[in-house]
């Protein structure tokens, strides 16, 4: 093919969203090469800068050049965050599957193969990756992790052991009927439930490695967010589609009082 040929649409594409990764961008790119080496279907790389002031969009743009069109890079004009960047990702996406990792090593790209395999023979929309073994730090990392999960699973129904886990594998055609808005990428599994069935959600055990290079972008802090962002999917899951329920409720009750 030339130059300005147009590329066949790929079986499987992997979005990785990336913000200030500037030394993870050469490793992450040359691991899922590496990862994908026996997957037997055609694929796509996509890679998402969320405005990076670190240069790793340049870098991304350098090492594009010499892995070839396959390697797609898209760059945010600021920071949005990573929910707007997978969102962006999503878009772009042009594969019968949807592979999502993390940009800092962490996630193990040689998972994704036997994911997709897996999340086929378990006929499902939606496979999350399950760090069970995770090296991250247990104060500022696991604790408010576990507390998120568990509080997340029993508000919506959907029980994960990891939903902050960005491994995960989906079928593109759900992926395409949701609009991930604020900092809504952990509840992506609870988003998807409400557009299939939740039998549909599985999760599988995945590898996950301490970091190398650069630093976290998360803390403490993020709890605080999730409970936030809990009560907004709460509220959109159960009285999304019947909104005067919810607000003709609460205006019953104070107009009984008043």
């Amino acid at each position: 093919r030339g130059p300005t040929d147009p590329v066949p649409p790929p079986r499987l594409s992997v979005v990785i969203p990336m913000y200030n990764e500037v030394d993870n961008v050469e490793p992450m790119v040359a691991r899922v090469h590496r990862g994908l080496a026996d997957y037997g279907g055609s694929w796509e790389l996509i890679c998402v800068d969320d405005g990076s002031r670190d240069g790793t969009g340049e870098r991304l743009g350098q090492v594009a050049k010499r892995y070839g069109r396959h390697l797609r890079v898209i760059r945010l004009r600021r920071n949005f965050g990573q929910t707007a960047a997978m969102q962006a990702g999503f878009d772009a996406a042009r594969g019968e599957l949807i592979a999502t990792l993390d940009g800092d090593l962490q996630n193990d790209p040689a998972d994704v193969p036997r994911m997709v395999e897996e999340l086929i023979e378990r006929d499902l929309d939606l496979l999350q990756g399950w760090r069970r073994r995770r090296q991250d730090d247990l104060v500022m990392r696991k604790i408010p992790s576990r507390i998120a999960n568990a509080l997340i699973g029993k508000v919506t129904g959907v029980a994960l052991h990891d939903y902050g886990c960005s491994l995960k594998i989906y079928r593109a055609e759900v992926v395409r009927e949701l609009t991930l808005l604020g900092e809504m990428h952990r509840f992506i599994p609870v988003w998807v439930a409400g557009v299939t069935d939740p039998s549909r959600i599985g999760e599988t055990e995945v590898a996950h490695q301490a970091r190398q290079f650069g630093t976290s972008k998360y803390g403490i802090s993020r709890t605080f967010r999730v409970l936030l962002d809990l009560l907004a999917a709460f509220f959109f899951l159960r009285f999304g589609s019947r909104p005067g329920h919810f607000f003709g409720s609460i205006g019953i009750v104070f107009g009984v009082i008043g």
